[in-house]
């Protein structure tokens, strides 16, 4: 008898073992290896384009007949591969949405057969703290699926490399994640509790992973056709923890509610919403006095609360106000008003060529072609005006700010002293506050002389309206520049 039921055992854990294997292998077929061949702008020569080059990356098949990976793996792609397991022949695909902003992407692949065998991965819940998960792809350009083992170590809001100016929900893991792993699924249980994205130069065993939560907010977003993108408030919430401005505002000293400190006032919520306001409720979370939630068990910023809200929903909130608690509903809305103030991608930079001097607007990714150091490159003014002046000083904040970019040398404009990376002020008198001012100012001009006024001292600078006229036409095809604008 003993020896029976040894024996059944034995048997039993065969049988697990042998369901757990075909689980795995089976979604391993649905994993793939994604090459890209991208080509970015080149910021400060704004009419060109850098030089192609090759990244790969990883991905997973969904319901729907579709590849979900990062927005980074193919972003600015001139070409999208795709390579099945144990498959030689290459698929082209495309971008059917891609999200910035949380970096996801969805590609259609073409190919009758290419989804045939394949099954498509169902998303899990978010992973508690500690438990185990396993990711799938195909890191360091290696022609083989790899799979790696880890730990959840953390959950919190992280700020997202690839937008450079978002922030969201993140798990941490000490799972080896590597280039090429991006894009490509964490697995506990058989379903997907992540997609792998990114890690921490000089930090071992970390890497991080999108949760299943944003994703969904990613498919659900995209069902009307069209990516809308994660919405905001426009508003600022500070931890909420002094005494005696706690009691300024009359609030209980009860360690809930976080103050809003800034609004903008073009933000829809700034009709609801006010400066001092102290949120005490977001939808179902209770806002705690250092500004954050308990969130299935973790403790993370309030930002989530907002999250699972779609462009065009409202969010009830409870605030303090006035002395008493005010039921509020707060209208999301995608906003777009700090894309220059984070990595922009899709659409290539604006630009106006006029007598060799090159406009463009400030952005993020024209300080980064400073170099690495690009903070330290930058003058103070130009970071101000990109970072800061739009909270510190609205009123005088500039829709646009353009730079002069570069001065392309020719005999016409041989004594400008002002060679780069000077923010405008005013051309011709003409205040300018965005590109298509610019160009009215210097299209518009009627004088000898175009006057160029430059932030933030006033330096001026001039040349002959006549001898730059004649030679723009000379200047372009100089340097190869197929038009005067990219508006």
């Amino acid at each position: 008898m003993k020896f029976t039921l040894r024996s059944g055992c034995a048997g039993l854990i065969a049988l697990a073992l042998a369901a757990i294997a075909g689980r795995a292998a089976e979604a391993e077929r649905s994993v793939v290896q994604i090459i890209a061949f991208s080509q970015p702008p080149a910021w400060d020569a704004p009419w060109r384009f850098q030089g192609v080059g090759r990244g790969t990356g990883s991905g997973f098949v969904i319901k729907g007949r579709r590849i979900m990976t990062n927005a980074h793996v193919v972003s600015w792609a001139r070409q999208i591969l795709i390579r099945k397991h144990q498959d030689p022949r290459p698929y082209l695909a495309r971008v059917a949405f891609v999200a910035h902003d949380c970096d996801l992407a969805l590609l259609d692949v073409d190919g009758a057969d290419f989804f045939s065998g394949l099954e498509p991965l169902e998303f899990g819940e978010l992973p508690k703290v500690r438990s185990t998960v396993v990711t799938y792809g195909y890191p360091a350009g290696g022609e083989q699926i790899s799979y790696t083992r880890g730990v959840v170590s953390r959950i919190e809001v992280q700020p997202y490399v690839h937008s450079g100016n978002r922030s969201f929900l993140t798990v941490q893991t000490d799972a080896a994640i590597n280039p090429g792993n991006s894009g490509g699924p964490v697995m506990q249980d058989d379903k997907i509790v992540g997609i792998a994205f990114q890690g921490t130069p000089g930090l071992e065993n970390t890497g991080f992973f999108i949760p299943p939560t944003v994703a969904q907010h990613f498919l659900k977003d995209t069902e009307d056709g069209k990516y809308h993108g994660f919405p905001t408030t426009g508003a600022r919430f500070v931890p909420f923890q002094n005494p005696a401005y706690r009691r300024y505002l009359k609030v209980p000293d009860n360690g809930i509610g976080a103050r809003l400190d800034n609004i903008f006032d073009s933000a829809e919520a700034a009709k609801v919403l006010r400066t001092d306001d102290v949120v005490l409720q977001v939808g179902g979370y209770t806002i705690g006095s250092d500004g954050t939630i308990m969130y299935q068990g973790n403790r993370v910023q309030m930002t989530v609360a907002f999250h699972d809200a779609q462009h065009g929903d409202s969010v009830p909130v409870k605030v303090w106000r006035e002395g008493r608690e005010h039921a509020l509903s707060v209208p999301m809305l995608v906003s777009t008003n700090d894309a220059r103030t984070g990595n922009q991608y899709d659409t290539p930079p604006r630009y106006y060529v006029h007598g060799g001097l090159v406009f463009t607007p400030l952005s993020l990714d024209y300080l980064k072609t400073f170099g690495r150091n690009w903070s330290d490159a930058a003058s103070a003014e130009l970071i101000y005006n990109l970072s800061y002046r739009r909270f510190e000083s609205p009123g005088t904040s500039r829709a646009e700010p353009i730079v002069l970019a570069q001065v392309l040398p020719h005999p016409a404009n041989a004594n400008f002293r002002v060679t780069g990376r000077a923010l405008v002020d005013r051309i011709n008198g003409v205040e300018i506050h965005r590109l298509e001012d610019v160009i009215r100012a210097i299209e518009g001009a009627t004088g000898p002389q175009h006057v160029f006024e430059f932030m933030p001292k006033s330096t001026l600078e001039c040349l002959g309206r006549e001898d730059i006229g004649k030679a723009n036409d000379d200047i372009l095809k100089t340097y190869g520049i197929p038009r005067d604008r990219r508006l």
